[in-house]
């Protein structure tokens, strides 16, 4: 007997969740301290650029003062809110994306990394403070030589204190 293949797995739930905010986090207030140690570990064994730790060189480049490396993650340790570490509850869960979102997710069993892309805006300086907001983008499906292919991405936007917008990642999971 054929097992027959579902045309979607995307429900009415999952279509009305589009655009529905997934998670926020806001950072403690950036320090010097952190971009130079973050520039150091990324550049190594080179010195990185001293836009990234001599507040004199810095001052006179076009940014005008210290900023962090593009990929900095003022995350990555611990975020004020929602206070305490960030936990990798995600891990073996093909529907932690409706999981978050409180819904019920598609029942796929495996989940694969589809691919990230970064744009940037204003540099992260010292003193600030970052909001990130992660929200569902979208779905698609495509069938390849597993079956049904879900698509999902998710986009996370981050802003400084002042409302500028800093860096938006875009994620890409595929379930089968």
């Amino acid at each position: 007997m054929t097992k027959v293949q579902p045309t979607t797995v995307i429900t009415d739930a999952m279509r009305a969740a589009v655009g529905a905010e997934m998670s926020r986090m806001v950072s403690f207030p950036v320090s010097e301290s952190d971009v130079r140690k973050f520039a150091i570990a990324v550049y190594y064994p080179e010195l990185p650029p001293r836009r990234f730790w001599d507040p004199d060189a810095a001052a006179k480049s076009r940014w005008g003062g210290i900023v962090a490396p593009e990929d900095f993650n003022p995350f990555a340790w611990m975020a004020a809110e929602p206070e305490g570490l960030t936990a990798g509850s995600s891990a073996g869960n093909a529907d932690n994306t409706e999981n978050l979102l409180g819904i019920e997710g598609p029942g796929l069993k495996t989940v694969l990394n589809g691919g990230l892309s970064a744009k940037y805006f204003e540099p992260i300086r010292p003193g600030d403070v970052i909001t990130g907001v992660k929200r569902l983008g979208e779905y698609s499906e495509r069938t390849g030589s597993l079956g049904l292919m879900l698509f999902t991405q998710c986009e996370t936007t981050w802003t400084n204190q002042r409302d500028e917008l800093v860096k938006k990642i875009q994620v890409t999971l595929i379930r089968y």
